[in-house]
């Protein structure tokens, strides 16, 4: 509605399976080889996203792939199936560490760094890896890959000028979403402020095509296409000093993501809560990663690197998050 459809399809919708295909205890813990709690963290969380293990563990991607050299999508299938299929308590994630740079040029191995960052570029070289065979340049064919079906959504922004009330939508194609924490102090509450209409007035004001001049006007964001997988990044650096926002931001096991749609009426779009990554540490340059995930055996487990412990859904919502993965 309001978005032109793509020309051809990467992935069909269809095929994206959101349960587990296969039911059993979790995987390996993952080593530690110097500063990587922050890689851990992420591939952990990717491991246990039911639609994304499905297809690696298809084998699907390696069967076709024809890149030379580093791909993100054969690491994430070996890996993945590493984890979920190994007999030993821990493995290492050498393949990741090993190629780090192609992930993100801001990464070095021993260096630390932060869970949000490393995220959104594995996110990307995964995405990258699935257009390889293909030079098309039209971004609503980019939106049909996996990656884009599993995480992908669309944001909705629409500027309404003041002065003649004339009204402007734009989209754009989001993997993830980063709120500000700095007021409110539940999931639910950061949503609303997302959604909520900004004035644009002073400097920030845009330019009408219909008044053709400067103009106050409101902008209002929501979510006009919704993820299969909702990924959310609760802003914790407070400034560019690295002085972090500590409080405990509530979250809920069970998510409506329809309030903060383009269409709020309709059926509730319910998600669950099934990965989330925290950040322990005074500030956000220094600091350790440990995660929550849960296995497809039903059951959570506390992941910190090389161990992998049982807890219960009270221990999991009294976290101070980070990162949370809901699942549709």
């Amino acid at each position: 509605k309001g978005m032109a459809p793509p020309q051809k399809i990467l992935f069909p919708p269809e095929e994206i399976c959101m349960e587990w295909q296969q039911r059993q205890r979790p995987g390996a813990g993952l080593f530690n080889l110097g500063n990587t709690c922050y890689i851990n963290v992420i591939l952990q969380c990717l491991t246990y996203t039911p639609p994304l293990a499905n297809y690696l563990l298809s084998h699907d991607h390696s069967q076709l792939c024809h890149r030379q050299g580093f791909c993100m999508m054969c690491i994430m299938e070996a890996h993945v199936s590493k984890v979920l299929h190994s007999s030993a308590n821990v493995i290492w994630p050498r393949a990741v560490v090993r190629d780090l740079k192609f992930i993100g040029e801001e990464f070095e191995p021993d260096t630390a760094g932060d869970a949000y960052e490393f995220l959104r570029c594995a996110l990307e070289a995964m995405q990258r890896a699935c257009l390889s065979e293909s030079s098309d340049v039209d971004i609503s064919f980019q939106t049909t890959t996996i990656i884009h079906q599993i995480f992908g959504g669309f944001l909705k922004s629409r500027v309404t000028c003041l002065r003649c009330q004339a009204v402007s939508d734009s989209y754009k194609a989001f993997l993830h979403v980063l709120l500000d924490i700095k007021a409110p102090s539940s999931l639910t509450t950061a949503l609303e402020d997302f959604v909520t209409p900004k004035k644009l007035d002073g400097k920030y004001c845009l330019k009408c095509s219909k008044c053709e001049m400067k103009v106050t006007a409101f902008k209002r964001i929501t979510v006009h296409r919704a993820p299969k997988v909702f990924t959310v990044c609760l802003e914790r650096a407070a400034d560019h000093t690295g002085k972090k926002i500590s409080k405990i931001v509530e979250y809920p096991e069970y998510l409506d993501l329809r309030p903060y749609m383009s269409d709020t009426a309709g059926e509730p779009l319910l998600y669950s809560l099934y990965a989330l990554v925290v950040h322990s540490g005074d500030t956000c340059l220094d600091g350790h990663f440990f995660c929550y995930t849960k296995a497809s055996n039903g059951l959570w487990y506390k992941m910190d690197d090389e161990s992998v412990n049982n807890c219960g859904i009270h221990a999991v919502l009294r976290q101070q998050a980070y990162l949370l993965f809901y699942a549709r």
